[in-house]
């Protein structure tokens, strides 16, 4: 990583830290409407899966409960020790897989599976070994299929990893967010490092091919000093890839943060001096930024998939599979291909009802337009590959992308004259910070962005 990039100016930090969307997706989730439903989510699968259809599939499974609640939880979940409780969601999940399953063209493989929760690995490795071979029963799974599961250290036996890796999941994202015991106690997750790595030990001894550690930044007690034994101690891990995400304290939409008290929080001045100092840190140990939130080693496909511009988005974040259909399983789950999203119910008991009645379980969705296309891509490529070749994008679309992206080229000016961004004749390059920053460069093509700023706060700040 360039070391200019490594000099991180607070100033710009400060100036562009706004609410704004993640883009998981384009148009992003705020925008799925209930009009959008089970029978055109089937209907779209069914025409999706001819019996000459070969694009790769990716399954993501929502696995939602949890041992204990942590405090800063923006996922999908439930507390449960009821172990009958997870057995019945085993069950209907089963019953979701056979409603779509069969509708899939067989020569369709399964290149990549990744289960979140919640946390996973809180069923038992009886659970994961049954629930595990089903998938693979049901589905063409490609013998090389990427299989990446989340895991919470705290109540992890050796035995769930080595279940996983008999499974076939060859990838971890490990959750730590930080060593230091005051901010584990403000946020309810009790985490010794010594347990951390304990199981890091246990998933190399296992060859785990890549494994991810998370981090958190911006929660209650947490001092760029604290933060920083956190950052070093998690070198010595020496991980592939490390995750480290900004809180979003979104109270309004997630009740429980509310346990979290505003003023523990560091102020914006303090979060925006730790951020500084992981970056400093991280990429002077050899780390590469490879954009929202993720840091990779060089030799890590996520870094010679951007090199190699093949990088992509999806609603687990950045992945190296393109072009593949994805297709969600449990409540809350999103599927995405083609012209489509599609989102299961997130209530449990609805999310039971809906299979009950022999129906698929979504909720809301979404069908795209071309401006979407046009748009998504854009935003896409900026995104994982850090600069946009127009004349790329006007030969894909047929348009004139000067003329149709009219109204993005001032709200680009900023970025322009704080050296984030350069605007060239055949392309848009992203330089220095602007890779800090790639949400805010993003919305200046997201069609819709104003009018929800309008509503009610939908998103988290940006940096």
């Amino acid at each position: 990583m360039p070391s200019s990039f490594a000099q991180v100016d607070l100033g710009l930090l400060r100036k562009y830290d706004r609410p704004g969307p993640r883009y998981t997706s384009y148009p992003t989730a705020p925008l799925f409407s209930s009009s959008f439903t089970h029978e055109e989510y089937r209907q779209e699968i069914l025409a999706t899966n001819a019996p000459d259809a070969c694009a790769d599939i990716s399954l993501y499974f929502h696995f939602p409960f949890c041992d204990t609640l942590c405090y800063f939880c923006g996922c999908t979940m439930m507390v449960t020790r009821d172990r009958n409780r997870i057995a019945e969601y085993i069950r209907y999940l089963k019953k979701e897989i056979d409603m779509v399953a069969p509708h899939l063209s067989t020569n369709r493989r399964v290149s990549q599976i990744h289960w979140g929760g919640g946390t996973p690995t809180h069923l038992t490795p009886e659970e994961i070994l049954d629930i595990g071979e089903y998938i693979k029963a049901r589905f063409n799974v490609d013998p090389d299929v990427e299989m990446s599961v989340e895991i919470d250290p705290r109540e992890l036996t050796q035995r769930h990893l080595g279940t996983l890796r008999h499974v076939g999941f060859n990838r971890m994202s490990m959750g730590v967010q930080d060593f230091d015991e005051q901010v584990q106690k403000a946020v309810n997750r009790i985490q010794p490092e010594e347990m951390s790595l304990q199981v890091f030990k246990w998933a190399e001894a296992l060859d785990f091919q890549s494994i991810n550690i998370d981090l958190i930044y911006g929660l209650p007690f947490q001092t760029m000093a604290s933060f920083e034994k956190t950052v070093r101690k998690v070198l010595q891990f020496s991980p592939e890839r490390i995750a480290v995400f900004n809180y979003a304290h979104v109270p309004w939409l997630k009740k429980h943060q509310q346990l979290i008290r505003q003023e523990d929080l560091p102020t914006v001045e303090e979060k925006l001096d730790i951020l500084k100092m992981t970056i400093e840190v991280l990429s002077a140990h050899g780390y590469e930024y490879i954009g929202m939130d993720h840091f990779a080693k060089p030799t890590d496909e996520l870094c010679i998939a951007q090199k190699e511009k093949t990088l992509y988005r999806n609603f687990q974040g950045y992945s190296t599979k393109s072009g593949a259909d994805l297709y969600g399983f449990g409540m809350s789950s999103i599927s995405h291909f083609q012209n489509i999203y599609a989102q299961n119910e997130k209530g449990l008991q609805e999310y039971y009802k809906a299979i009950d009645a022999g129906t698929l379980a979504t909720h809301v969705g979404y069908r795209m337009t071309y401006d979407d296309h046009v748009r998504k891509h854009v935003i896409m490529r900026l995104m994982c590959d850090l600069e946009l070749d127009k004349r790329s994008v006007e030969r894909k679309f047929e348009i004139d992308f000067d003329e149709y992206f009219a109204a993005a080229f001032p709200q680009m000016q900023q970025f322009v004259d704080d050296g984030l961004i350069d605007l060239l004749p055949d392309r848009i390059r992203i330089v220095g910070a602007g890779r800090l920053l790639l949400r805010n460069i993003a919305m200046c093509f997201d069609a819709y962005l104003d009018a929800m700023m309008k509503t009610k706060p939908v998103f988290s700040r940006t940096v």
